[in-house]
């Protein structure tokens, strides 16, 4: 559970204290230091993973207390764990600074960021506070209102509501599933589908293109009307009790005789699978045990696809990559295509800037780095990318929309649906 040693003098408390034998894993080498956004940007040591470190176990140790400056530079850290995959130490980055952002919220925040995480978080993890959140946006944006406030300016006086309003591309009508769909074919047993929080309201159709999939690969799938939010977006602010009561409730909402939970967005996926780490209850670890991403289990599926003449590059949404270490099988997928041309993108590891919510609350340096993800894209010649993570769809859509870039932003599963169209088509 990541408690804190013992003899630590520290700052930090409580058994969601960082642990300091994962701090101590670290030995300084450098070698995560290229892997990281943030150091790229900025080559301050204090914003390496190497650096950060050095401040958490400062910290646990009782070496420096709670500061602005301390807290700054854990807050820029998007989180991305790109630190993790170049470990040759195995240093657990990603529970280490969760558990360091519990401390901080419970002790040292500002009260500004207080302030905008509390908006935040009052809407975002709450699908039906969402969707009349949405709702008003949809109007918004019809009725010219986002256009009259683009021109007057107003925006550039609050970055957060700027961002927010930037990411805002043409927004879907809700396209709830049923709460069953039946397998096709030869059945190969029952599958649950998270329908997530944003993913379900800006994303209807992969959600829908996810389980005709499911169904087409032979599973019949579950979607559990009473589901809401999995945590993902707190666990990454350490907000761990209310990661803990969404695991809880998430459980509760899925049948226990599943096969597999499904899950199509990465950051959600990691984060469930991780559960164990953070909630002492057998009552959740099954749901933890059973998650798999849609990638790993459409890998394995026979689907009828036919000819889709495209340039596609791949993005890898960090917690699909660093957190639950998988590349190769989305990009399997898509080169199964026929007619799919998969270009490489150049460094495709490396974070967009959406990082859950730090594109909202970090919104300079969240487009610095979108600005780089956003030119490489353009180099590979692709009029697709496709990428595993409702985040990074937005962000990225927003980049290529800033650019003018005629570049599509799609899922990997919005690919395979085509593909299984244009084989079934007569």
């Amino acid at each position: 559970m990541g408690g804190v040693a013992t003899d630590s003098p520290g700052i930090f408390s409580g058994p969601d204290a960082p642990s300091l034998d994962g701090l101590r894993a670290c030995v300084h080498c450098g070698i995560c230091l290229p892997a990281c956004p943030t150091y790229r940007v900025l080559g301050e040591e204090m914003d390496s993973p190497r650096g950060r470190i050095y401040l958490m176990r400062a910290a646990a140790e009782g070496r420096i207390g709670f500061s602005p400056v301390f807290t700054r530079h854990l807050d820029l850290c998007l989180g991305c764990r790109a630190c993790e995959s170049a470990c040759p130490s195995g240093v657990p980055f990603g529970s280490l600074l969760e558990a360091t952002r519990a401390q901080i919220a419970r002790h040292g925040r500002p009260a500004s960021r207080r302030l905008v995480e509390r908006l935040l978080f009052s809407v975002l993890p709450h699908p039906e506070r969402l969707g009349a959140l949405l709702g008003a946006a949809r109007v918004y944006q019809w009725s010219g209102l986002q256009r009259a406030v683009r021109a007057s300016g107003l925006l550039g006086a609050v970055p957060g509501l700027a961002a927010m309003d930037g990411l805002l591309g043409d927004l879907p009508r809700p396209e709830p599933l049923p709460a069953g769909i039946p397998a096709r074919g030869r059945a190969r047993g029952r599958v649950g589908l998270l329908a997530g929080c944003v993913q379900r309201h800006l994303y209807p159709d992969i959600n829908r293109k996810t389980a005709e999939l499911l169904a087409l690969a032979g599973w019949e799938v579950i979607v559990p009307r009473a589901q809401g939010c999995c945590g993902a977006l707190e666990l990454h602010a350490g907000r761990l009790d209310e990661l803990r009561a969404r695991a809880r409730g998430l459980a509760r909402a899925f049948p226990e005789d599943l096969d597999w939970i499904v899950v199509n967005s990465a950051g959600c996926g990691s984060a469930m699978k991780e559960y164990r780490h953070w909630v002492d209850s057998a009552d959740v670890a099954w749901l933890a045990d059973r998650t798999r991403d849609v990638s790993e289990i459409l890998a394995e599926a026979e689907l009828p696809l036919g000819p889709l003449p495209l340039r596609v590059t791949y993005h890898d949404a960090c917690h699909l990559a660093h957190g639950q270490r998988l590349r190769a099988e989305p990009r399997a997928l898509l080169r199964r295509i026929p007619g799919l041309v998969l270009v490489d993108l150049p460094e495709s590891e490396l974070c967009c800037g959406s990082a859950g919510v730090y594109n909202l609350l970090e919104p300079e340096m969240a487009d610095r780095l979108l600005d780089g993800k956003i030119a490489r894209i353009a180099g590979t010649g692709a009029s697709v990318v496709a990428t595993g993570n409702p985040g990074c769809l937005l962000q990225i859509a927003k980049g290529c929309r800033a650019r003018g870039l005629a570049v599509e932003v799609v899922h990997p599963v919005e690919l395979l649906a085509r593909s299984v169209a244009a084989r079934t088509e007569p």
